[in-house]
């Protein structure tokens, strides 16, 4: 699952699209462009951060296949978080699925993010409404989220970390989005 030939092309957002092909194609469309800054560096320019930050388009992209697990898979669905999560000591490293995602081959972390997405995907796919509600309740107000705003916050979490993407990338070679 090394990168391909070429850059792919962004997926093309749906003009008159009803709210749930939306909301699908804005949140498609920054999985794709988060993916795309790191489209064909090497392993060692994955790593690279921009001091102060550790931030790096590996840790990136390894912190947003967590969000997607967590909010489609262990909030929405409900499901146990399993591995690689439960082994995740929070309170030895907060940053423990950055840390992970450090540790990855370009192919183990592209393969890692993409089957976070595809699971995602098929979970919101198989969701009756956007006003379904997510099994689990938040911890502290016991409130539960929609659909709706799930997808909703997916989407203004990717737009924020493609924006860290994008003057990480710059800083390596110089690459900007069109």
């Amino acid at each position: 699952m090394s990168w391909p030939a070429t850059r792919p092309d962004p997926p093309q957002l749906p003009h008159f699209g009803d709210e749930r092909e939306t909301l699908r194609g804005f949140l498609d469309f920054y999985r794709a462009e988060l993916i795309d800054r790191a489209f064909g560096l090497t392993q060692d320019q994955l790593q690279i951060a921009l001091p102060p930050s550790t931030l790096t388009l590996s840790r990136l992209i390894a912190h947003m296949a967590l969000v997607e697990h967590s909010w489609f898979t262990y909030r929405f669905d409900g499901e146990e978080r399993g591995e690689p999560f439960d082994s995740f000591d929070f309170d030895a490293d907060p940053d423990a699925e950055m840390t992970y995602g450090q540790s990855m081959s370009i192919d183990e972390l592209l393969a890692y993010f993409n089957a976070a997405v595809e699971d995602a995907r098929a979970r919101e796919a198989a969701a009756e409404s956007l006003d379904q509600s997510s099994v689990r309740a938040h911890p502290t107000d016991g409130e539960k989220w929609s659909l709706r705003w799930i997808m909703v916050h997916m989407i203004e979490e990717y737009a924020r970390h493609c924006g860290h993407a994008d003057l990480i990338r710059e800083s390596i070679d110089g690459d900007t989005v069109d």
